[in-house]
């Protein structure tokens, strides 16, 4: 019988508290202890570290650690993934097919699709795990030299979509079916779905499950032509968002001058925020969703928050970049219904000062 649920929790509270001071004895001692004890290793997985992972993140959004410290947390995670494989890795006579594992081209969060290499391996597949930011020409590579026969591809962030598509396509032009997952496919994976993956998953258990369930019988997806790029919003979007960034900065001051005398760190996190913004923006505009850019910008009101500047700042932002879009109807459409989810969301509340000054 595997630990219950409080032995788990107390597990994933250790571990939480020891990666988040940078303790990477205290984590691996954790770790070793759970299997140890009997939990099987796909539980240590994807009940003690993956959730603690999670957490982490959450800490991060809350404004209780800082970016360094999650850098840090995360390499202590990826290290204890490491330690499960190195003491349990599944025997080398896989009686399953062959899988590559890898991150869309710009993607860097990598423990997620670590995890379900591991899980994937545990549960008898040959897997290639190629890691973060793989470009889809490098990818294409690896399936004609090792002739795998299945991709998964991990994708956190939507601005990573382009990319995504581009190693989807060409991955079932090679032959291979795509299994998706990670949060840059949408919350229910409605993005996989428009991106024409031949399956999505919402965690590694699911994923394992999915591939053991229809590898067998996978293939011949269309691959989806997005007809809806045919305006050029997009295209015209990423040509000219340098340029966006740059007017929208300039233009802050004369609605807010306390930015005369921010410093230039301060300058660099508004630019960072409204290069953000740009981005966010294009990723809707490619999958023609909306809500895309709306979750966005309701998740930046409350990271804003937790760092004490006022979400009107984001407001008086969006304003000025709507300008831009009097003759783009989606990218002006998508602005305007972010707007209006944002002052919704405001109220009757106020605030002054721009974004940058975390």
């Amino acid at each position: 019988m595997g630990p219950d649920g409080a032995t788990l929790e107390a597990r994933v509270a250790e571990f939480v508290a020891a990666v988040s001071e940078g303790d990477e004895h205290t984590a691996l001692r954790v770790v070793n202890g759970a299997l140890e004890a009997g939990t099987e290793p796909e539980d240590v997985l994807l009940r003690i570290i993956a959730p603690a992972q999670y957490r982490v993140g959450e800490d991060w959004a809350a404004d209780r650690i800082s970016v360094a410290t999650e850098h840090v947390a995360t390499g202590i995670s990826d290290r204890a993934v490491a330690a499960v494989a190195a003491t349990h890795s599944a025997p080398r006579a896989w009686y399953r097919g062959r899988i590559a594992v890898a991150c869309v081209e710009g993607e860097w969060h990598a423990l997620p699709a670590r995890i379900l290499a591991e899980v994937l391996r545990l549960r008898g597949w040959r897997v290639d795990f190629l890691g973060a930011h793989v470009p889809g020409t490098h990818l294409i590579d690896h399936l004609h030299r090792t002739g795998a026969h299945l991709v998964a591809l991990s994708c956190s962030l939507p601005v990573r979509l382009p990319a995504a598509y581009v190693a989807v396509s060409a991955s079932q032009e090679a032959g291979v079916p795509v299994l998706a997952g990670g949060a840059g496919f949408g919350p229910d994976g409605e993005y996989a779905r428009t991106l024409g993956v031949d399956m999505w998953a919402p965690d590694a258990v699911t994923a394992a499950s999915l591939v053991h369930d229809e590898w067998p019988v996978l293939g011949g997806t269309r691959v989806p032509d997005l007809a809806h790029l045919e305006d050029q919003e997009y295209a015209l979007l990423m040509r000219d968002r340098h340029r966006l960034v740059a007017d929208t900065l300039a233009a802050l001051p004369a609605r807010f001058p306390a930015m005369k005398s921010y410093t230039s760190h301060q300058m660099r996190c508004t630019e960072d925020d409204l290069s953000c913004i740009a981005e966010f923006l294009a990723a809707a505009l490619y999958v023609d969703d909306q809500t895309l850019f709306t979750r966005f910008l309701l998740w930046t009101a409350d990271i804003l928050e937790a760092r004490n500047v006022p979400v009107v700042s984001l407001l008086e932002a969006l304003d000025l970049m709507s300008l831009s879009f009097r003759d783009f109807f989606r990218a002006g459409a998508v602005v305007g219904a972010g707007l209006t989810a944002l002052r919704e969301r405001e109220g009757e509340r106020g605030g002054g000062g721009p974004m940058g000054v975390g």
